[in-house]
């Protein structure tokens, strides 16, 4: 039965029995709510379900609340501080790239783990920063106060970008914080958000990736899982308690709320809540884009992934330096490439798109009624909007996907900064070379010319067989069709042996010696110059076309959004996410992924050493953890003979979740969410209660590690547990 047809409807189809179905879809599962909204839309069901806390409790702008211990955690994950001197507990694979960093041949702290024993040995992440929500704010009615919403004029739209932009500022005049206002329903609303930014994040400590990311690739976006996905960072503030920069005088932060840890364990039905920052969802997408998305733009994609994934892996295994400089770029590669399998199966099994056709009918019937007619013809509209943009948009999509994943093509477009700004009046050489500098050591640290240059040849290659001719660069094209005989090959070879970019020291020295006439010698390089060439095509082919046409799928979506909340008043929309913190509450609960199997709710070490016993790489177990398995060296934490690994819920969670803290009834951490199940991945379009789950390692495992495996009493002494 389909969620989009309004309650009357379902009631005249099939009665009684509809509505109690309707009733019971109610009960959490889908939805990623606004914490300022809950007394007004949320609060009750999540006490009839188990939810012991007030809306007050879970957020609050005059009382420490618990979205006072929730940060985003770098600039794409969600922490939570889980201790009076700031310690901050997120994932794995969140912190991997700081863990990366650290780590070299000699010290190889993403295969053996780190675990600092004093504050003195927390390891400094240059430009890690935790940011904390001050307040957030519906600004609606002072953004658009006399504005047609529907459909603004020009002067409108620069009204509201003034106020918004009067606003942001006001409401951080004479303090420390940022703020943003973002637009929710595609512009109907509008909402605050004031922060508090900390710059000052330590390492403090990470498992081995073979308890940390244990099942590797295999693994990922499955169900049953076995990760112990979690790494502790520590926020460190001045003396005054404030954010500042890294110094060797910053004490740690005292928050003012940090999270009670639970170990008493979850059962079957348990409440849960997810509290953290969802990146994206597009729950309002029409049939013509799901469309595209199902058919062309992810089965194009993932064949190209799986050639960069072929490529990497291949160097990878041929050396453990290699393998350490490549280990978080293959990483995130690989994580959209399946996600993005699991999303095709997905909206395929839930026929996405006749389902959104259904849906549009029924609007454009609905649109009939005389006092609905300014939603006449939208349906039309979309239509052709989308025919226009999906031949473009393609096209961009390419460009990031093909050229743009060539490293040094991305390095070489840093330098066009100094082509285009070096010795401009009021532009500070030093600060911009100092830049350039920067990003170089950056670069060049976890840079492998051979692996990039066979990326190349086969990205381009990619590039002009999948995308429209109109939007080849013809200088390149020309190039390589004539002078290489269409060998991408023997031109990505050519053009990375003359290019000074592929050499280190010839690189350093442009830069240490960089004057006005250098300019020169960058825009003549093949690497700037097969970069520059596709960025002019980006620009004045590509770019603004897109831009032009989202704004006005924007414009049909914000009239649209408003048809469907006017057309279906009975149901509670949530807005899309959008990386702002949101609720988001089901519970504990298996699932059955196809016919005649059925997956329990959580799983424990036995499967660990189950799947170690096939002799996969990803399934390799530390000597002592299995010291541990062997000998049921499992309390305070488990039982005599098992230990709880990870569980899963019905929570609606999507990428920005990561590193979210799974709470209880009572507001106590029981989980670290890190995942979904692949046969929930296309959530982000289409929700189904009956097989999204979230994915989290359960605390007690989480504990488990860090003192019964690391030794870390220090850090178990400074958590507050509660059974």
């Amino acid at each position: 039965m389909s969620k989009t047809k309004s309650l009357k409807v379902r009631k005249l189809l099939l009665g009684l029995f509809a509505a109690c179905i309707f009733s019971s879809q109610l009960h959490a599962d889908e939805g990623m709510w606004l914490p300022l909204l809950l007394k007004e839309k949320n609060i009750e069901e999540m006490q009839s379900m188990g939810l012991k806390l007030s809306a007050e409790d879970i957020y609050s702008v005059n009382n420490a609340s618990l979205k006072d211990a929730i940060v985003i955690f770098g600039g794409g994950c969600t922490g939570e501080v889980i201790s009076n001197q700031g310690l901050l507990l997120t994932n794995h694979h969140c912190g991997y790239g700081s863990i990366q960093s650290q780590s070299s041949v000699e010290n190889d702290y993403l295969t053996d783990g780190y675990w600092a024993s004093t504050l003195d040995e927390e390891l400094p992440i240059p430009g890690l920063k935790a940011t904390f929500l001050v307040r957030m704010e519906d600004v609606t009615d002072a953004v658009l106060e006399d504005i047609n919403v529907l459909h603004p004029t020009d002067e409108e739209t620069r009204l509201i970008e003034f106020r918004i932009d009067s606003l942001e500022d006001l409401a951080i005049e004479g303090t420390n914080y940022t703020s943003t206002i973002k637009p929710f329903y595609y512009g109907n609303e509008y909402y605050l958000f004031v922060y508090e930014v900390f710059n000052d994040v330590r390492l403090v400590g990470a498992p081995p990736s073979s308890i940390g990311n244990f099942g590797g690739d295999p693994d990922n976006w499955m169900w049953p899982r076995h990760t112990g996905d979690f790494s502790l960072f520590r926020i460190y503030a001045n003396e005054d308690n404030m954010p500042a920069g890294y110094d060797e005088d910053n004490v740690p932060y005292k928050p003012r709320k940090h999270l009670k840890i639970s170990t008493s364990g979850i059962e079957e039905g348990d409440f849960t809540m997810v509290f953290g920052y969802p990146g994206s969802t597009e729950q309002f997408l029409t049939s013509h884009h799901v469309d595209y998305v199902l058919n062309q733009s992810l089965p194009e994609k993932v064949d190209i992934r799986t050639e960069r994934l072929e490529i990497m892996e291949k160097y990878m295994k041929s050396s453990d330096k290699i393998r350490i400089q490549y280990a978080s770029k293959q990483k995130r590669v690989s994580n959209a490439w399946k996600k993005w399998q699991g999303m095709i199966r997905g909206l395929k099994r839930l026929d996405a798109i006749q389902k959104k056709e259904t849906l549009q009918q029924e609007f454009q019937q609905w649109a009939q009624n005389p006092a609905n007619s300014k939603y006449q013809g939208l349906i039309a509209e979309f239509n052709e909007t989308y025919q226009d943009y999906h031949l473009i948009y393609f096209a961009d999509e390419m460009i990031w996907e093909t050229l743009m994943s060539v490293e040094i093509v991305r390095f070489a477009s840093n330098f066009s900064a100094l082509v285009e700004s070096y010795g401009v009046e009021g532009v500070d050489n030093d600060a911009l070379l100092s830049w350039i500098k920067g990003r170089a050591n950056g670069f060049y640290k976890d840079y492998h010319a051979p692996l990039d240059e066979e990326m190349m040849h086969t990205m381009l290659q990619a590039w002009f067989t999948k995308t429209n001719a109109q939007y080849f660069p013809e200088e390149i094209q020309d190039e390589i069709m004539s002078k290489y005989k269409g060998d991408y090959q023997a031109y990505a070879e050519k053009i990375m042996q003359k290019s000074i970019f592929s050499k280190e020291e010839e690189t350093m020295e442009l830069i240490n010696g960089f004057s006005e006439k250098d300019k020169k010698k960058i825009t003549r390089d093949p690497i700037y110059k097969l970069y520059n060439a596709f960025r002019d095509v980006y620009l004045f082919e590509i770019n603004d076309q897109v831009a032009t046409l989202e704004n006005r799928l924007d414009s049909l979506y914000r009239i649209y959004v408003t048809g469907l909340r006017t057309m279906q008043d009975d149901k509670v929309f949530y807005p899309d996410a959008n990386f702002t913190l949101r609720i988001t509450y089901g519970k504990v609960q298996g699932y059955y992924p196809r016919d005649g199997v059925s997956y329990n709710y959580f799983t424990t070490l036995d499967g660990v050493f189950e799947k170690e016993a096939q002799g996969h790489e990803d399934y390799q177990v530390p000597e002592k953890l299995e010291s541990l398995y062997k000998n049921d060296e499992f309390q305070p934490y488990g039982s005599d003979s098992t230990m709880n690994v990870c569980f899963i819920a019905s929570n609606h969670t999507s990428g920005g979740n990561s590193g979210s803290p799974v709470l209880n009834a009572d507001g106590h951490l029981i989980g670290l969410n890190f995942d979904r199940n692949w046969e929930g991945t296309m959530s982000d379009i289409m929700y189904d209660p009956s097989q999204c789950r979230n994915i989290s390692v359960d605390i007690r495992y989480v504990l488990f590690v860090m003192d019964n495996f690391a030794g870390a009493d220090h850090l178990i002494e400074e958590l507050t547990i509660v059974e």
